[in-house]
């Protein structure tokens, strides 16, 4: 049962006219909704205003409205929005943790550090937007001095995925807003009431009508590719899938609009014969199982030594034994339910096709006779490298394991994939551990830790996992546009 106090923060919100433009609330103009549901009990949560290419051109007309007054406010009230923004998710985590819950499916304990880890976003760039970067020099002939200044890129349009609803959205609009830029938002269908509470925070802690709109509707598509093809729109930050980062690029291209993209992963999680297994087990249950794995940080694939391998596998599956699946508002849940029922089907293909080629289970928890889209945590020994549930991204509970002994064979593999979001390496040699982790076609590398997510980190990927950088000083440049003036010094 979803309670009720969370069924009263979705009605106060009044998803009916959750399309958020300049301020206002309101319906679609074609009068179309679409549904929001629970996934664990698959009752229905929302009604939600469906919006289209109309909306969200009506979107962009607010943004254009807001952007020269939000571009030239001072940095430091740009800031303060931001920081009381922070002050007001972190005092309202439970109610924004439990319409997470509600939403997406994930345990309350997930949904309590989300909310903490996307408030986060707002109070790094709160301090942020108050430290531009530029610069003074004379040019080396004479006569001629040079100043170096940024600008914000303009309206930023913004494409956020389900499975972080909170953070994914404060993770572009935080260093947006601080770099001066007014945005347009399109969350995922599947969880729109997060990001719509998201925005209705922002403006209640001062943000202006119209620097932060937001469209979700049925068709994605629409909303999206009228925003890349508005010359208006001078920014494109997309997180989700590898194959729908493709076809908008293709689209951004047209009209060179400045992109960033945070697409698919495949982490490899490396455990060397001397690692601390111990530890090492503890940092897979938060690399693996966070969230039900459903995290393009996830670890996809385990590769452990054969030395090792044995007392590995136990010690995990022992772990394992402790998660409790059930539907978040269910005492003592610690993984959810997957976002649908296509992508409990797909996981299962793939976990019997591995079985097929000689994979074997080592543990699978009870997920129970009940309705939802579950997926039981298991444990996969004896996996081959070439098994789709290796070489493919399986976003969820489950673990394959891969041995190794020779390293030169493993960096191979490892490496083998189009991939290269986040990566991790448990070793008692440092030094091999940093030497191994440079040789990794990763944006980012946990050594001895199973999380690279930081608020003050620069998150990415390298290869088809994405272009650019979210989080830290590298965050807020991506909203920026380096501008210089060349003065006569003669």
């Amino acid at each position: 049962m979803i309670p009720e106090s969370v069924l009263t923060t979705v009605e106060a919100l009044d998803p009916e006219h959750g399309v958020h433009i300049a301020g206002i609330g309101r319906a679609a103009a074609s009068g179309e909704t679409f549904d929001v549901w629970n996934p664990a009990t698959e009752t229905l949560l929302a009604t939600f205003a469906s919006g289209g290419a109309a909306e969200a051109t009506a979107a962009v007309d607010a943004a254009e409205a807001a952007f020269a007054g939000w571009a030239a406010t001072a940095p430091r009230d740009r800031g303060e929005i931001l920081r009381r923004a922070f002050e007001r998710m972190i005092a309202r985590r439970e109610e924004l943790a439990g319409l997470i819950s509600a939403e997406n499916g994930k345990a309350l304990a997930d949904a309590r550090a989300e909310v903490s880890y996307a408030a986060e976003f707002f109070r790094w760039f709160s301090e942020e937007a108050v430290r531009p970067e530029g610069g003074y020099g004379s040019s080396p002939t004479g006569g001629v001095r040079t100043v170096v200044t940024e600008r914000p890129v303009g309206i930023a349009a913004l494409a956020t995925p389900w499975n972080f609803p909170a953070a994914m959205a404060t993770r572009k609009i935080g260093p947006a807003l601080a770099a001066g830029c007014s945005v347009v938002l399109k969350p995922a269908s599947e969880t729109p009431l997060t990001a719509l509470a998201v925005t209705q925070i922002l403006e209640e802690a001062g943000a202006p009508a119209g620097v932060v709109n937001l469209v979700v509707g049925s068709s994605s598509d629409a909303i999206v590719s009228t925003w890349l093809a508005d010359p208006r729109v001078r920014k494109i930050s997309f997180t989700g899938s590898t194959g729908v980062g493709r076809l908008l690029l293709t689209q951004a291209a047209a009209r060179i609009v400045n992109s960033s993209m945070e697409l698919g992963g495949n982490a490899p999680f490396v455990i060397a014969p001397d690692a601390d297994i111990q530890a090492a087990v503890a940092g897979a249950m938060i690399a693996k199982f966070r969230n039900g794995g459903q995290a393009c940080t996830a670890a996809n694939r385990f590769y452990v030594h054969a030395d090792v391998v044995d007392d590995f596998a136990t010690r995990l599956g022992t772990a394992m034994k402790e998660l409790r699946v059930g539907s978040a508002f269910e005492e003592g849940t610690t993984v959810g339910p997957m976002i649908s029922a296509k992508a409990v089907a797909g996981l299962s293909a793939v976990v019997d096709e591995a079985i097929q080629q000689g994979a074997k289970v080592a543990y699978r928890a009870e997920a129970g006779t009940r309705e939802g889209h579950f997926f039981p945590p298991t444990l996969l020994i004896e996996v081959p490298p070439d098994a789709a549930v290796v070489q493919n991204e399986s976003f969820g509970p489950v673990a394959p394991v891969v041995t190794w002994t020779d390293e030169a064979e493993l960096l191979a593999q490892v490496n083998g994939t189009a991939l290269g979001l986040a990566s991790y390496v448990y070793s008692g040699d440092l030094k091999w551990a940093m030497q191994f982790a440079e040789r990794l076609e990763a944006g980012m590398v946990g050594i001895n830790r199973g999380i690279v997510s930081d608020p003050s980190a620069p998150f990415g990927g390298v290869k088809q996992s994405g272009i650019g950088r979210e989080g830290a000083r590298e965050g807020i440049r991506a909203f920026t546009e380096v501008q210089y003036f060349s003065i006569d010094w003669s």
